[in-house]
C-alpha cells in the first residue's frame, strides 16, 4: 500500500492498532468482494511486516482455521518471511511449526525464505535453526537448563512440495556411505579377525538402521519426537563405527540393544501410540517391515557377535607370562 493514499493509510493503520480479530475479520470482508483482491493481498502482506511475529503466527491461525482454506493467509506468511529480519523469520517459523496449523503453512513460510531471501540470509538462518533444535533437545551441562518449548526444526521444501530437513538426508547418507567405504577397505580389529562373519555384518546391519530410521520430514511430530528420531538414526551410525574401531564389550551390548528396540517399537507402536518412542520410529524413511526387519537382523547378529566375542588375557591378545621362577623352582 503506497504512503500518502488515504485508504492505504487508513487500512495500515487498521492492521497496526486494531485487535488481530478484528483485523482477521476486515480480511474476511475484503475478500468476499473481488473488487477487494488487491487490497485484501496489501493489508496481508502489511499484517506480515509491520505485526510483532507473534501476532503474525496468531493472525494466520484465525486465517486458516476451518471452514477456511490452509492458504488463506499466504500472502502475510510470505512477506513476513522475505522482508523481516533474519531473527524474525526464526521465531516465526518456531511458531508456524508450534501452532497446530496446516503443514502448508510452514512449508510456505520455507518457500517464501528459500527463495526470496539472499544466500548469506540462508546460511544465518538454517544455523539460528539449528541452534534451536539443539537448545531444544538439550543444552549443555555448563549452561544451566532453560525454558523448555516445543520448537521445531524448520526445512527446506523438495519439487513436490514436501518438507525436509537442509542437508540432513545428504548428510546421513554421506555418513553411512563412510561407513560401508570403511568396511570394505579397513583392517579389522583384532575381534572381527577372529570373528568376521558376525563382526561385520553387525557393522553393515547397523550403518542399514541408521539410514532406514531416519526421518525424511516432521510431519506433524514436535520438534522433540523429531529429535528423537534423528538421534536413533545418528546412534545407529555412531554404534557401527565404534564397533570398527573398538568393538567392546558394552558397545556389542549396545548393539543388541538399540536395534531390538527399534525393532520392538516398530513392530508393537500401535499399541501404545502416544510414546515418543513410538512417535519417532513413525517418521522412518523405510516401510514399517523393512526397518523392523533390518533391525531385529542388526539386533540378532550384534548378539551373536557379542556372544562369540573372544576374551584374550593380555592387551595383545596373548597370555601373559607366568611368574619367573627363581633359582630354587619357586617365584622370586
Amino acid at each position: 500500500m503506497p504512503y500518502g493514499d488515504p485508504v492505504g493509510d487508513l487500512l495500515r493503520a487498521a492492521v497496526a492498532d486494531r485487535p488481530l480479530e478484528e483485523v482477521a475479520d476486515l480480511i474476511t470482508m475484503l475478500e468476499s468482494s473481488p473488487q477487494y483482491a488487491q487490497t485484501t493481498a496489501d493489508v496481508l502482506r502489511t499484517a506480515g511486516v509491520d505485526r510483532s511475529v507473534e501476532d503474525v503466527a496468531r493472525l494466520v491461525a484465525l486465517l486458516t482455521r476451518p471452514p477456511r482454506q490452509a492458504d488463506s493467509a499466504d500472502e502475510a506468511i510470505r512477506a513476513a518471511a522475505a522482508c523481516r529480519p533474519v531473527e524474525d523469520v526464526t521465531r516465526l517459523m518456531t511458531l508456524l511449526h508450534r501452532t497446530p496449523l496446516e503443514p502448508h503453512c510452514g512449508q510456505e513460510a520455507v518457500r517464501a525464505a528459500a527463495t526470496g531471501r539472499p544466500v548469506e540470509d540462508l546460511v544465518e538462518l538454517i544455523g539460528r535453526l539449528a541452534g534451536s533444535r539443539r537448545a531444544s533437545a538439550g543444552p549443555p551441562e555448563a549452561e544451566g537448563p532453560r525454558a523448555p518449548g516445543p520448537h521445531r526444526r524448520d526445512t527446506a521444501v523438495r519439487p513436490d512440495g514436501r518438507a525436509v530437513v537442509p542437508g540432513a538426508p545428504g548428510g546421513v547418507v554421506r555418513a553411512a556411505r563412510r561407513v560401508l567405504h570403511a568396511v570394505r577397505s579397513w583392517d579389522p580389529h583384532p575381534f572381527l579377525r577372529a570373528a568376521p562373519w558376525p563382526g561385520r555384518l553387525v557393522v553393515v546391519a547397523l550403518a542399514a538402521c541408521g539410514v532406514l530410521y531416519f526421518p525424511p520430514q516432521p510431519g506433524g511430530a514436535s520438534l522433540g519426537v523429531y529429535a528423537a528420531a534423528l538421534g536413533l538414526s545418528a546412534f545407529c551410525l555412531v554404534l557401527s563405527l565404534l564397533l570398527m574401531v573398538r568393538p567392546s564389550g558394552p558397545v556389542l551390548a549396545g548393539s543388541v540393544a538399540m536395534p531390538a528396540t527399534l525393532a520392538v517399537a516398530k513392530l508393537c507402536g500401535d499399541a501404545y501410540p502416544s510414546t515418543r518412542l513410538s512417535q519417532a520410529v513413525d517418521l522412518t524413511l523405510a516401510p514399517a517391515w523393512l526397518a523392523a526387519t533390518v533391525a531385529m537382523f542388526a539386533a540378532l547378529t550384534s548378539l551373536a557377535a557379542l556372544l562369540t566375542r573372544p576374551t584374550p588375557a593380555g592387551a595383545d591378545g596373548r597370555r601373559p607370562a607366568g611368574p619367573v621362577p627363581g633359582p630354587h623352582g619357586a617365584a622370586d
